[in-house]
């Protein structure tokens, strides 16, 4: 009788620990969007906290340089030929400043070998500056360029309070983020617009969202951000590092390869909540516009929904 007992015991085990994940992933079915979104902002800080936030400061590191995606083919002309562009052999990290203010407000300085690059989005116009491109004068944004700072989500990010801004989210499935489960959502902001965004099943903080697709040699190309290092900043969960993934698959031997993709991270150095921003800080510059942009040109430094 006592030569069963260990036998026993490890079937007991296997057994309990078989139902509790059984039980587990049953939770993780019954939860709705809505639930998930609730859970969302519970751990972030609570919607209360972030209703109170106007303004929302960060400085840090930005990686620019270093792009070693493939060249990719010519897309429109009759022979295909590949493209070299030239680019930066080596990645530096330059230093930013972005201030966000209500509503979908913001200014991002660059600072690149002693000169200072702007951008300006007063949430409905945007303008840049790109003395590094030797542009000294402000250019307002191209088309896509507009598109893309009018569907970036307010300072608080795109699920809280969903509903007053008149996106539907819905729950889009289970799927593997690093290794770890998520809840797939898909939100649709009232203009039409869809993107994707990942909960962490345990955490229920942002692990990764769907960035609007960049333009790169002609082609659009899918961005993922994925969103690490969460840090408690005033009671709110505010992530330090973020890296943006652009894919670029190319043709090998007849099929595009999804894998290749050139990669940027953001790391923020410092969070200043509710700091005073003057208006004038996202007001059209005063110095002269040029009438247009060059077409096809698509420099916004980070299209990163938050």
């Amino acid at each position: 009788m006592m030569r069963g007992k260990p036998l026993d015991h490890w079937l007991l085990a296997v057994t309990l620990s078989a139902i509790a994940v059984i039980g587990a992933n049953a939770q993780q079915a019954t939860l709705s969007a809505a639930e998930i979104v609730s859970r969302n902002a519970a751990v972030r800080g609570g919607l209360q906290a972030w209703r109170a936030i106007q303004t929302l400061s960060f400085s840090g590191k930005m990686q620019a340089g270093g792009d070693n995606r493939p060249s990719l083919p010519n897309v429109g002309s009759r022979r295909e030929q590949k493209v070299a562009t030239p680019r930066p052999t080596a990645q530096v990290e330059l230093p930013f400043k972005m201030q966000m203010k209500r509503t979908r407000k913001l200014r991002l300085e660059l600072q690149c070998n002693g000169q200072t690059a702007i951008q300006v989005y007063d949430g409905v116009n945007g303008w840049k500056m790109r003395p590094f491109l030797n542009r000294t004068d402000y250019e307002p944004y191209t088309a896509d360029e507009t598109k893309a700072a009018s569907e970036q989500a307010d300072l608080d990010g795109p699920l809280v309070d969903y509903a007053a801004k008149g996106t539907i989210v819905e729950l889009a499935g289970l799927e593997k983020v690093n290794g770890r489960d998520n809840y797939r959502l898909k939100l649709t902001l009232k203009s039409g617009y869809s993107f994707h965004v990942w909960i962490d099943a345990q955490t229920f903080l942002e692990s990764k969202i769907e960035g609007t697709p960049r333009r790169l040699d002609g082609e659009y190309h899918p961005v993922e951000i994925y969103m690490t290092d969460y840090r408690s900043t005033n009671g709110l969960m505010i992530p330090y590092v973020l890296a943006t993934k652009v894919v670029t698959p190319v043709p090998v031997a007849g099929k595009k390869d999804p894998s290749q993709y050139s990669a940027e991270t953001i790391t923020i150095e410092e969070v200043q909540l509710n700091r005073q921003l003057e208006d004038s800080l996202f007001a059209a510059p005063k110095s002269d516009v040029a009438v247009s942009a060059p077409k096809g040109v698509n420099t916004s430094a980070t299209a990163v929904r938050r």
